[in-house]
């Protein structure tokens, strides 16, 4: 059996794209029926992806300006909208089960990117102020211009973070207080890596590969790659964070390797932090939410 979305996910059910190009009509010379007699777009063309996007940004969460460049990554919205509604469920257990909604429920979001896609579906779905961080000064610029065109500079700011070594260091401030800190991070640990990675999806999606693939399908540079990968990455998060213990009461990250948990256990249980996973299903993908505090 095929398990779901998160049930309140709003893309839980196929798209309506009778609706999706009445409000983006840019959407419709992408639209095609497939083989099972069903509408659908080719995901793994950018531009598809991209329109589809807009489309749903607009429909479900009023975003009317969404321009992308063509290097950063195209994100998949139904699933990184689950991942905001079980930080919710993580924050309800908080408060007796209350869904926490409102501009007082405060977001860190690790590396943002140009997409800015979770402050934006967190923001539009519960309310919340997001604090973004970002390595990359242009992708930084795309995503401060994606939140002015929409009005959202009260509720969404974007911090540039100048040390590709520190993660929460010189972001969180003094004194500074969040409820969750969110992170999607960079998987591969090399351009190499990478790569093949875009050359798997694309083969997964029935799509020949020839030459060098456009990595556009995935993200550029410091979206996909990270020296010494996720591993990497998610150890130095976790360790960095216990220096945050007092000023954070979640602390989450994506983990896309199922493998890496058991040392992430082993550095959390050092710490004496308590911990827990949550499973994301998206057809038959399973993605992994690790969530820990002190």
């Amino acid at each position: 059996m095929t398990k779901t979305l998160h049930p309140r996910n709003k893309h839980n059910s196929s798209y309506d794209f009778k609706q999706l190009i009445e409000v983006y009509p840019e959407l419709k010379s992408f639209v095609f029926v497939n083989s099972y007699g069903n509408e659908s777009v080719d995901f793994a063309n950018p531009e598809a992806v991209r329109a589809l996007n807009k489309a749903l940004l607009k429909q479900y969460y009023q975003i009317n300006h969404y321009e992308l460049p063509k290097t950063n990554l195209v994100p998949p919205i139904p699933g990184r909208v689950d991942y905001i509604h079980y930080v919710a469920d993580l924050l309800a257990k908080g408060i007796n089960g209350t869904l926490p909604t409102g501009s007082g429920i405060k977001i860190l979001d690790i590396g943002t990117g140009a997409n800015c896609i979770y402050p934006i579906i967190g923001h539009k779905t519960y309310g919340w102020t997001f604090v973004g961080t970002e390595i990359d000064k242009p992708a930084k610029i795309t995503a401060e211009n994606i939140i002015d065109a929409n009005h959202l500079q009260k509720a969404i700011t974007i911090r540039f973070q100048d040390n590709k070594r520190n993660i929460l260091k010189n972001i969180i401030q003094e004194n500074e207080k969040f409820d969750c800190t969110i992170c999607n991070p960079p998987f591969h640990d090399s351009r190499e890596a990478a790569t093949e990675g875009t050359k798997r999806k694309l083969k997964n999606l029935g799509k020949a590969v020839e030459g060098k693939p456009v990595l556009n399908f995935g993200g550029q540079n410091n979206e996909l790659w990270y020296e010494g990968g996720e591993k990497a990455f998610i150890t130095n998060y976790i360790y960095e964070s216990a220096h945050f213990k007092n000023q954070v009461k979640w602390f989450t990250t994506l983990v896309s390797k199922k493998d890496h948990l058991k040392e992430f256990f082993r550095i959390l249980k050092k710490l004496d932090a308590k911990f827990e996973t949550i499973e994301m299903h998206q057809g038959n993908k399973i993605t992994r939410i690790l969530a820990w505090h002190f």
